[in-house]
């Protein structure tokens, strides 16, 4: 005897699921975000079984009419969710068939819900990834504006967070627009992979029925099909491909949120982000707390976990479709909605930094910043490099016993370490002459930041 609350596929079971494996196993909680998604691969799917005279015109025209109608209610939230269908597939079919009877029923003719759930998230994650691109480009836009009002800002670099040639914040901030770009590249070759059509492979070896995949193809604007039905349901490295690229903006983003933090910092003072984006302390008034790029920070952990969360969710599944599938879903949509408001927010929070040049430049003249350019000026006088390292390694020694910059030392005393010392050696010292003398592709010098400006606004238009 079968049961009302499992039709689908109760005919062969003698006792009805338990509540509790109900719970366990739906996905209904979750995936009715692919609801608009799922209507559109069906009607796609609907037209194309009219098309091969595999279903009547008949029954097409009431399919549209009942989907549409199931899309409005969606859309208002008059639509009710049954744990008991398990999906949102399943729901949507059954109000389907309750509004339109036996035409309803003939809809999933010719298809599984293998690669009928591989469809819907395919179109769902390929606007996403839209989206994620859109995203990445606002937020460029908000590190060219910030980079082209500080060309001639002259901060200190770092390596090993210790001071270690001058450079201008707006090269500084060009260097994320570059991890931005190859992100960008990354989201848009990963489309390519998502863009192909799994609908045609059915459950697993395709359908008897005389279909027409490259109609699908083309209504629903794919790409092309996934060439092998046994791959086209079970493998789910498209979703992969896009939380690794997601990992790899919020890793970027997460480093540049160190540097806000730390720049924010009384003890940098570089910058002050604005009050929108940060909060105070329950106990110290003082405190202004940079809650965005910190919550950033921490977010990127979160997505890193995604990512091996679906590795692992593939790594011993044999051919086809297997349950675990399901898992893929909450780490995936989490990820999504994680990048996309943190690349909103970011952007917005770029165009309300506001920089201390003062400060910028005082750093930048504390910590022997222009020693290279020192041995590169005595390499010029003929001195092998190896040896200008150990003299000007030896004027900074004595710079830093007196308390004083290079710059500071008189003359006498630099030519005390090489003769080859001379007057013109001051412009050397400067940290505007370090900067500018950086004057090729890719150099801090302030000429080539513009340059480069220039050519990012073109490449992002």
């Amino acid at each position: 005897m079968t049961t009302e609350k499992n039709k689908t596929w109760s005919g062969r079971f003698h006792e009805p699921v338990a509540e509790l494996v109900k719970k366990y196993t739906a996905s209904v909680g979750f995936d009715q975000r692919l609801a608009e998604f799922d209507i559109q691969g069906s009607l796609a799917h609907a037209r194309m079984l009219g098309a091969q005279g595999i279903i009547s015109a008949a029954d097409v025209r009431a399919i549209e009419q009942g989907l549409e109608a199931i899309r409005q209610e969606i859309r208002n939230g008059n639509f009710e969710w049954s744990l008991d269908l398990e999906d949102v597939h399943l729901n949507i079919e059954k109000r389907l068939t309750d509004k339109i009877g036996d035409p309803g029923k003939r809809l999933h003719t010719g298809r599984s819900r293998n690669d009928q759930v591989a469809t819907d998230i395919r179109l769902w994650l390929r606007a996403v990834t839209d989206d994620a691109i859109q995203g990445v480009r606002s937020l460029q836009a908000s590190l060219l504006d910030l980079a082209e009002a500080h060309v001639d800002t002259i901060m200190p670099g770092f390596t090993h967070l210790q001071v270690a040639q001058p450079v201008t914040f707006g090269h500084h901030l060009l260097a994320y627009f570059e991890m931005l770009q190859r992100d960008a590249g990354r989201l848009a070759d990963a489309r390519k992979r998502i863009n192909r059509l799994p609908l045609g492979a059915a459950a697993l070896a395709g359908t008897s029925y005389p279909i027409d995949r490259e109609m699908v193809v083309k209504e629903l604007e794919f790409d092309g099909v996934c060439e092998n039905s046994l791959d086209a349901v079970s493998d789910r490295d498209f979703a992969i491909e896009f939380t690794a690229a997601a990992a790899l903006i919020m890793t970027h983003l997460s480093r540049l949120s160190e540097e806000l933090i730390l720049w924010s910092s009384p003890r940098f003072g570089f910058i002050d982000i604005a009050d929108r984006f940060c909060t105070g302390s329950s106990i110290m008034p003082q405190k202004k707390n940079p809650d965005v790029p910190e919550l950033v920070r921490g977010k990127t952990g979160r997505v890193n976990g995604h990512l091996v969360s679906l590795l692992t969710l593939m790594k011993g599944q044999p051919l086809a479709y297997n349950k675990d599938n399901q898992e893929d879903k909450e780490p995936l949509f989490d990820t999504a909605d994680t990048l996309l408001v943190t690349l909103q927010i970011y952007a917005d929070m770029m165009r309300g930094i506001k920089v201390n040049k003062e400060a910028m430049r005082k750093a930048a003249a504390e910590g022997f910043a222009t020693a290279t350019d020192l041995a590169d000026y005595l390499v010029k006088k003929g001195m092998p490099f190896r040896d200008a390292h150990e003299v000007v390694a030896l004027a900074v020694r004595h710079a830093s016993d007196q308390g004083c910059d290079l710059a500071d030392l008189p003359l006498a005393e630099l030519q005390k370490f090489s003769k080859q010392i001379a007057e013109d050696v001051a412009s050397v010292l400067t940290l505007e002459g370090s900067v500018a003398s950086r004057n090729h592709v890719g150099g801090t010098a302030p000429e080539q930041v513009r340059r480069a400006i220039q050519k990012a606004r073109q490449l992002t238009e």
